[in-house]
């Protein structure tokens, strides 16, 4: 993939849109300031267009006849390290503390912050991570040999990536609606191409202007651009990309079709029923970023929206 460097002045005109959206989300009352860059309370106007945005991604992979898993927002360190997570994203994975000492640690602890200083290295490591990819929990629930035709799962569920931002596309918790799919090479592979034309299809009902694209993950460091390359070069994943900010500048990614190959069947000793190692693939809906690409789309009040919008979403 070819990386190109936008000028200074390309990179004001794009701060300046995503300002501009963030004040509009924030003035009309959908978003609520956390005052941390990146997290946001939602009012209900955004949460009923984002169940709506839900249900309609739910309803678009009935076909699918998923089996429905639900997993809490902190995985157990030992799973995460089963993932390879941190070798690849070190910058975006955040652990859990928890105070565990006595009296006089306490007192301690109460002392400094007195003194208004950081009091966080009293705490110690809990062994939980904070869940940066919601599918994370199904790889190590999968046991044994998998049956002919591999297993489908629908699993959403909280993520945290530590990558704060103002842009208000780029949250630091957010939703994930993945439909996980665990076979053959062939089936893996065949989910993901499947599913392309049914997403693309659904966006594109909500009014929003869709392209589909290869693209990559954040890999860090060097090592990590080589990565990068491969995926693109592999074809690996796609991304479902808007113009939110215009055309003139990059495209939004609001969900996205990936495809594992072998990563996690080798990471979790996952076996198809021929003994061969799995192969994974997943689609995954972005809810918070589809439903913010709505309102920058088709305005802050869904009352107004387009009727085949509003029937699309069963608004």
């Amino acid at each position: 993939m070819t990386t190109t460097h936008p000028s200074t002045h390309d990179a004001l005109d794009i701060d300046v849109a995503r300002a501009d959206l963030r004040a509009r989300l924030l003035d009309d009352g959908v978003l609520l300031d956390l005052g941390s860059p990146g997290l946001y309370g939602r009012s209900g106007v955004f949460e009923r267009v984002y169940q709506a945005v839900d249900a309609a991604a739910v309803r678009s992979q009935e076909d699918l006849d998923a089996e429905v898993l639900r997993f809490p927002p902190v995985e157990p360190l030992a799973a995460f390290e089963r993932t390879d997570y941190i070798a690849s994203f070190p910058d975006l994975a955040a652990s859990i503390s928890a105070f565990t000492g006595d009296d006089r640690t306490h007192r301690a602890l109460l002392a400094d912050r007195e003194r208004g200083e950081r009091w966080e290295s009293y705490l110690e490591p809990a062994d939980l991570m904070l869940t940066p990819a919601v599918c994370h929990p199904v790889y190590g629930l999968v046991q044994g040999v998998l049956p002919v035709g591999g297993r489908m799962f629908d699993i959403v569920g909280d993520s945290f990536r530590r990558e704060p931002s103002l842009d208000p596309m780029r949250l630091q918790a957010f939703h994930m609606h993945e439909f996980v799919h665990i076979g053959t090479p062939e089936t893996a592979k065949a989910h993901r191409d499947g599913r392309i034309p049914v997403m693309r299809a659904l966006l594109e009902s909500f009014g929003l202007e869709i392209d589909v694209v290869p693209a990559n993950d954040p890999f860090f460091g060097r090592v990590g651009q080589m990565l990068a390359r491969n995926q693109v070069e592999q074809a690996l994943k796609f991304e479902f990309v808007t113009p939110v900010y215009g055309h003139d500048h990059p495209w939004t990614a609001i969900s996205s079709a990936n495809l594992h190959e072998d990563h996690f069947g080798t990471s979790f000793d996952l076996r198809t029923a021929d003994g061969a190692v799995a192969h994974s693939a997943c689609i995954a809906f972005g809810l918070e970023r589809i439903t913010i690409a709505l309102f920058a789309a088709h305005g802050t009040d869904p009352e107004t929206w387009p009727t085949a919008v509003r029937a699309a979403l069963s608004l």
